[in-house]
């Protein structure tokens, strides 16, 4: 007979040495760790290219490599930590994390930054993957959905602080500091994963192989895995906006480094703003509703993308923050929906999320670093066409009966975010 999985009732956990709002911060850090590990070095890239004395297709490599590994990792962290624990697998992925972050800082070449990075985000991938794991075992209803509200809208400081602070590091130093401030990153979000209490009560019993397996169960789930297409999308433009904006700004509107980590910051305040919105939106309007508006709006702002982006940085950044306010908007009512349609698995459901968004992003990433005449005009296209795509899917599969719909709101009125605390 083959091993099942053992569900456990959701009861919120409480954490001896984090607490509450420990646990909800440290939650927050990990997520973060895709922008921490990427924006911080977003205005180094540039400069890389010239202390390598190689080309820019070569340098967005180290981008384009580490969310192509950070996907695949992805696949095995959550799954692994279904069998092995929440608090084992972080250990484990931080330590790698924080050792490929320390064998950065002394890479020769550009060949060594690549596999170096690589390794950093194989180590990446068990943060995020286990982030939304924890939140699941530990919280429930319609306070799991203000937490993953919570935790995405704090997530977003890390794009709004970390090229600001990849422009201070760049002012003092060269672009090995950043990877110095990556690695005391890495080493602070080990020692949190040692002080966390393991959060899933009744784990996996089968074998490693039947543990893997679980990701071809959770893919069958017709629900999540429809829903999880159609969302995940949206990442093809959003990626190719992180990969190319360097160059956009800093080579092809001629500001400075420290200037356009300034307008890289003004489009992730947005993503900061977003999700604190949805909180309020949710008590009026339903979710579908919300992603339907979300993806109209991201298909007219790829329109003013290509019809005025050109014109000049700011207008570029004006026409690209609509995307990406109602794209976190969004972001809540698309997690807490796929979720919703499992009873169990929750780590491989993770990683299958993680990297499924992980995958169309390099796709993004790929398409844009391809030698157009117009990045801007092509990155507006993508905002546009997947947008329409996404929206005429999600349409349509919105209605279908085998998705399981979320019958509650967000009670913000009695369980205030204040109270999260």
């Amino acid at each position: 007979m083959k091993s099942r999985p053992i569900m456990h009732d959701n009861k919120e956990k409480t954490q001896k040495y984090l607490g509450d709002t420990g646990l909800i911060i440290f939650i927050t850090f990990l997520s973060a760790f895709i922008p921490l590990s990427t924006d911080i070095y977003l205005p180094a890239l540039p400069r890389m290219v010239e202390s390598f004395n190689t080309t820019a297709s070569l340098v967005n490599l180290t981008l384009i490599f580490f969310f192509i590994f950070y996907a695949l990792g992805t696949l095995f962290w959550g799954p692994l930590s279904d069998k092995y624990g929440r608090k084992r697998v972080l250990i484990i992925g931080l330590s790698i994390y924080s050792i490929a972050s320390i064998l950065c800082i002394f890479s020769v070449n550009v060949y060594q930054l690549i596999f170096f990075r690589i390794l950093q985000s194989i180590g990446c991938g068990a943060a995020t993957a286990v982030s939304t794991a924890i939140v699941k075992d530990v919280y429930n209803g319609r306070r799991r959905l203000t937490i993953i509200a919570l935790v995405q809208s704090m997530g977003m400081l890390s794009p709004i602080i970390s090229p600001v602070i990849g422009a201070m590091i760049l002012s003092v130093l060269s672009w090995r500091g950043v990877f110095v401030v990556l690695s005391i990153i890495g080493v602070l979000a080990l020692a949190g994963s040692i002080a966390m209490e393991e959060t899933i009560e009744v784990r996996y019993t089968g074998s490693i192989f039947s543990s893997l397996g679980r990701l071809r169960v959770v893919a069958k789930n017709k629900s999540f895995i429809s829903l999880l297409i159609i969302f995940s999308m949206i990442s093809i433009a959003t990626m190719s906006f992180i990969s190319a904006s360097s160059y956009i700004y800093v080579d092809g509107f001629g500001v400075s480094e420290k200037v356009y980590s300034y307008y890289f910051a003004l489009n992730a305040v947005f993503f900061l703003l977003g999700p604190l919105l949805y909180i309020k939106l949710s008590k009026i309007y339903n979710s579908n509703s919300i992603i339907t508006v979300g993806y109209i709006v991201t298909s007219i702002s790829g329109l003013l993308i290509c019809t005025i982006g050109n014109i000049s940085p700011l207008f570029f950044a004006l026409a690209l923050i609509p995307a990406s306010f109602f794209g976190s908007i969004m972001g809540p009512a698309r997690t807490n929906l796929m979720l919703e349609q499992l009873q169990g698995d929750t780590g491989a459901a993770s990683s299958l999320m993680s990297c499924a968004f992980t995958f169309y992003g390099s796709i993004g990433m790929l398409m844009i670093s391809l030698n157009f005449t117009n990045k801007i005009v092509v990155m507006g296209l993508m905002y546009l066409i997947i947008g329409l795509i996404s929206l005429t899917l999600w349409l349509i599969i919105s209605k279908k009966p085998y998705i399981k719909q979320v019958s509650y709101q967000t009670e913000v009125a009695k369980e205030s975010v204040e109270q999260l605390f």
